[in-house]
């Protein structure tokens, strides 16, 4: 019975001192992570009796602190508290590091939905964090049990021997086989056997375990909610709709330094992989803070470095729509969207929910798990949990990234329709120029962190301005040139001539010309050339024809241009013969600068 007590009670301890030093190391980063981790996990590789030394030299009656419990009439060493110390200084490193290696194989994209969401850290802990990691705690739990059971070696330092007082069972065997009674420590070593294949059957049952529903937690608004303040008014009384990010932030491989306003509609910002595009989403939604600069949503200010502001995610009323859709694999699809819901009333909070999942055409997945539905329900899941906060602003992070071509379609649908009533700024970030032209009203180019082009989205497809700005707006013709009158260029490898509507000017380098706007024609006029097909390439709707000015193609050249037309248009060429006869419009002529 003194074991089972014993190593009960070490192992309640344990589990709590384990997963609140687990918890606080997880957010623990820098030179100092190591040295902490080091000292927590020592107990693990000492000697259980150099453990068991260094506790009499903490609680021994010479001790300092010995000397201070005996004057309260407490004496640790010899005692059955000293067994409990001992078997839970030993146990506790298994559970701290084994629930430290849980809460870190949680996905951080899901901690940072749920503060998005407006939860507070404890409850990012409480309602996300634990139960996900949850296994890994049962698992630390379960070999902190059985090496508090198995402890020896400590608590004959700390504890000795007492019979009926402080003797556990690996004591007693130890005591009956020097003893020579081998027929008590055969009984006692059966007990440990039968205790320990118990456990490493209920390891094993463990590790079969997956989260299937998660119990309504209760709790006051102010622990489920950080407070956000009401969204200011114009002096009309109609609340403003605004965004305005001035950013900086050091990356690995460049300065991220974005600049950009908008109101009530959608700014698409377009720009290759890695050219910062998630990192700004990352900093308006408080994810991660610039190094300077200053962020004001609706004249609350949520980021000045001047005044050291820096307003928590949670508090920010800001949806963010995650490319990974980032939905809580533990909660159904109702529980993920009434997430950030927890401060309504249990009846307002369900038909808010309902409005939502039917506004998405997902009502009939109400009761389902993320991993049971598709993927493009998911991403209506995650529209859904967004827009059912009410927030200030939303940030979309590529949120079709992940579909094939038919659910993105439908999805673009269901959003274009749940946007169609919201009033606040909405940033959408894409590498799609069709995407980003469907659902934005206006335009930012970003390259390696600069703003290379910015205004309405059929300005900055009409005049890009730069090579980059060119190539992300979907331009597939771009070649050097040079400028021999106001409105006159020399294409070197096109060998030819062009007349531009537009003024060039002395700092232009290239020239653009889209593929779908290459027209073929009889006859002559401005910037009309013969052409000789080079090769095809086949999609669905139409054809992409590589072609060749003035001369068919030899063995090893290359085509000048390309032009995209589509199925019809080629099956009326097809029958003509060779060459054929293209314009390129000076209208639509890009004058573009290299940088």
């Amino acid at each position: 019975m003194i074991s089972i007590a014993t190593t009960c009670t070490a192992t309640i301890a344990t589990f709590f001192l384990g997963l609140c030093a687990a918890r606080e190391m997880y957010r623990v980063r820098g030179s100092l992570r190591a040295w902490i981790d080091g000292v927590l996990t020592l107990p693990l590789v000492l000697p259980p009796t150099v453990v068991g030394f260094f506790l009499l030299l903490i609680f021994g009656r010479r001790s300092f602190t010995g000397h201070l419990l005996e004057q309260i009439g407490v004496t640790i060493v010899f005692s059955w508290p000293a067994t409990v110390i001992a078997a839970t200084v030993v146990a506790f490193p298994l559970m701290y590091r084994t629930s430290l290696g849980a809460l870190e194989q949680v996905n951080p994209t899901l901690l940072q939905a749920a503060r998005t969401l407006g939860a507070s850290e404890w409850v990012v802990f409480r309602r996300v964090q634990l139960p996900l990691a949850g296994p890994g705690v049962l698992a630390g739990t379960v070999l902190a049990f059985a090496r508090a059971m198995g402890e020896f070696g400590a608590t004959l330092m700390l504890a000795g021997n007492i019979p009926g007082r402080t003797q556990t069972m690996p004591i007693a065997i130890f005591s009956a086989a020097e003893s020579g009674d081998m027929r008590s420590a055969l009984l006692w070593v059966g007990l440990i056997v039968v205790l320990s294949l118990a456990i490493i059957r209920l390891l094993h049952y463990e590790k079969r375990l997956r989260p299937t529903h998660t119990v309504e937690l209760q709790g006051t608004v102010s622990e489920q909610l950080a407070v956000v303040p009401a969204p200011q008014t114009d002096g009309n009384g109609s609340a403003t709709h605004s965004l305005d990010v001035n950013a900086e932030r050091r990356l690995e491989n460049f300065v991220l330094n974005i600049s950009l306003r908008t109101s009530r509609g959608a700014i698409g910002l377009l720009g290759p992989s890695g050219a910062g595009k998630s990192m700004t989403l990352r900093m308006i939604a408080g994810l991660t803070a610039p190094d300077r600069g200053r962020i004001v949503l609706n004249d609350r200010v949520l980021f000045d470095s001047n005044s050291k502001q820096n307003l928590p995610a949670a508090q920010r009323r800001i949806g963010v729509v995650f490319q990974d859709y980032a939905l809580f694999p533990h909660l159904t699809v109702a529980e993920n969207v009434g997430f950030g819901l927890r401060q309504l009333p249990v009846e307002e909070r369900r038909v808010r929910v309902n409005q939502h999942l039917t506004s998405m055409q997902i009502a009939d997945l109400a009761d389902r798990y993320p991993r049971e539905i598709s993927g493009g329900q998911r991403q209506r899941v995650a529209i859904a949990r967004c827009m059912a906060t009410d927030p200030d602003a939303l940030l979309l992070d590529e949120p079709f990234a992940a579909l094939d071509p038919h659910l993105r379609r439908q999805t673009e649908e269901q959003l274009r329709r749940a946007l169609a009533g919201f009033k606040g700024p909405v940033v959408f970030v894409t590498h799609d120029m069709e995407e980003a032209f469907r659902f934005c009203t206006n335009l930012l180019v970003l390259d390696r962190g600069m703003v290379i082009a910015s205004g309405r989205k059929h300005q900055l497809f009409e005049d890009p301005g730069t090579v980059a700005a060119a190539q992300l707006t979907g331009c597939k013709n771009i070649v050097k040139a040079v400028r021999i009158g106001s409105h006159r260029i020399f294409v070197t490898d096109w060998e030819c001539e062009l007349e531009t509507s537009q003024e060039v000017d002395a700092a232009m380098t290239h020239i653009g010309f889209r593929s779908h706007q290459v027209r073929f024609m009889d006859g002559s006029g401005d910037n009309v050339f013969p052409c000789w097909l080079a090769s095809i390439n086949e999609a669905p709707h139409e054809m992409t024809l590589y072609l060749r000015l003035h001369a068919p193609a030899s063995l090893g050249d290359t085509a000048h241009l390309q032009a995209d037309v589509p199925k019809d248009l080629w099956r009326v060429l097809s029958s003509k013969p060779q060459p054929w006869n293209i314009q390129l419009l000076p209208e639509r002529v890009l004058v573009l600068r290299a940088h």
